[in-house]
């Protein structure tokens, strides 16, 4: 250790052990303060350029504005440190402890951080390009708005941590612990994610564009509005995801596991589907124009045990833009709100047993005219709902008479036995249900001016298909000048 360096060590710690904390603006470059301890001192605006401080303890103490570039800050004890605006480009950070430090704003450009202490430390706004954060702690660590571009973080944990609105441009994230993270707005172009742990992370608005997330674990994750366009999701786990109004353009979605994932409004154009897990996920609402999808997983548990194949690139894209199966009840009369409240308690009483019909139904009222739409993603309940839909109304007896003699006339259809088979057991559970059902529905107020519930109404069934079926039509609906003439129908019901 040369003569100045010696000088300087000793007058700083001679001025720290005579109760002197205020070193603000000090001159220390290149000097050798490894293993000092400085706690608590202001060292604000200081210069510490190529200054060894390695294994030093500066909890506590700030360092706001400091030039710490190229400093060697190895093990160095920075617990609860100030280091707002400081420059540490290029600085030595290996293992050293920032447990709820404030870098907000910080410069550390290509800084080394490996196996560092982040916990609950606030880089808001920091320069962290190019840095090396390999199997940091970064639980509860707040990034937000931070420049990540570049940055390695393979192995990092970073349990609930903040990334919103970071640039992690073409970082490196493999198999890093990210569960719970937010990553809403965050840019995260060409970031390598494999094997990544993101479940329950908040991805919302992400541009995640020609990322690799091939293996990545992304249960409960929220992909609503993300930006996923050649993006490699190949192996990945996406179970129970929020995917709604996600671009996944020419994204790889190969054996993919999307059970029961919604991607609602997503835009699948181009996107490679073959192989994905696709039980319980919605087939409407999406755009899946010119995918390349051999066949899709439908097994519940996602073992291959149902597999849906494809002959032609039309009958995928037939298969993905599926429409939901309709219940149509159209009532000649305007409803009020006395028969409003009586409906939607009625049809919450009847979800209780049918819980097919527990999504509200869409209620149109036009000039003269109420239309009651009820969705179903499968058309197997499209007659058991009509079934108990039509309950709180006078046309409900000769409507479910009508309803069981289709049921039996579909027995006897040349359709595939297992669809039948799900359609006359849901049509059962609907029909046993009825007497339970009927004694907890409200007694509708006879003195309703429009007499709602007596009034004439027509019930039609519109498939998966768009097939559409007239179940029942009340000989005086429309009357006033509209067509009686029940529709012609075919049996699609049942199908896909």
């Amino acid at each position: 250790m040369e003569a100045e360096e010696l000088l300087k060590r000793f007058e700083l710690v001679k001025r720290y052990t005579e109760g002197d904390r205020d070193f603000t603006g000090i001159n220390l470059n290149e000097a050798n303060l490894s293993r000092i301890n400085l706690s608590q001192t202001i060292l604000k605006g200081a210069s510490l350029f190529v200054t060894n401080i390695s294994g030093a303890n500066l909890s506590e103490s700030d360092l706001s504005e400091a030039n710490l570039n190229v400093a060697r800050l190895s093990s160095t004890n920075l617990a609860r440190a100030i280091l707002n605006g400081a420059s540490l480009n290029v600085a030595n950070l290996v293992r050293a402890d920032l447990t709820e430090a404030q870098l907000i704003g910080a410069s550390l450009i290509r800084g080394e951080l490996i196996r560092s202490e982040l916990s609950k430390t606030n880089f808001s706004g920091a320069n962290l390009t190019e840095a090396d954060l390999r199997e940091v702690k970064l639980t509860e660590a707040n990034l937000s708005g931070a420049n990540l571009s570049g940055a390695n973080l393979r192995g990092a944990s970073a349990k609930e941590a903040n990334f919103a609105e970071a640039n992690l441009h073409g970082a490196d994230l493999t198999k890093a612990e990210l569960n719970g993270v937010n990553f809403s707005n965050a840019d995260m172009r060409q970031a390598n994610l494999q094997q990544v742990n993101l479940s329950g992370a908040d991805l919302s608005g992400a541009n995640l564009k020609w990322a690799d997330l091939s293996g990545a674990n992304l249960t409960g994750a929220d992909l609503s509005d993300a930006k996923l366009s050649g993006a490699n999701l190949n192996g990945a786990e996406l179970r129970n995801a929020n995917l709604a109004n996600a671009s996944l353009v020419h994204a790889d979605l190969t054996e993919t596991i999307l059970i029961n994932a919604d991607w609602v409004g997503a835009d699948l154009t181009g996107a490679t589907l073959t192989g994905a897990k696709l039980y319980l996920v919605p087939r409407f609402g999406i755009t899946a124009d010119e995918i390349t999808c051999e066949w899709v997983d439908l097994s519940p548990s996602g073992d291959r045990t149902q597999i849906q194949q494809f002959n032609s690139p039309a009958e995928s894209r037939k298969f993905l833009n599926h429409t939901p199966g309709l219940v149509r009840i159209m009532v000649d009369a305007l409803l009020d709100q006395s028969a409003n409240r009586t409906l939607a308690t009625a049809y919450y009483e009847i979800a209780q047993h049918y819980p097919a019909m527990s999504c509200p139904p869409n209620i149109d009222i036009g000039y003269r005219r109420t239309t009651i739409t009820l969705r179903f993603d499968s058309d197997e309940h499209l007659l058991p709902a009509a079934f108990l839909a039509i309950l709180p109304f006078n046309d409900a007896l000769q409507t479910q008479k009508n309803i069981v003699v289709i049921g039996k006339t579909i027995q006897g259809q040349d359709l595939e036995q297992k669809r039948i088979v799900k359609l006359c057991k849901a049509l059962n559970v609907a029909i046993n249900n009825l007497n339970e059902v009927k004694q907890l529905l409200p007694a509708p107020n006879t003195e309703q001016k429009t007499k709602f519930f007596q009034s004439p109404t027509q019930t039609i069934l519109i498939s998966s298909g768009q097939q559409s079926l007239t179940v029942h039509s009340q000989s005086n609906f429309g009357k006033r000048g509209g067509n009686n003439q029940d529709s012609k129908f075919s049996l699609p019901i049942g199908q896909k």
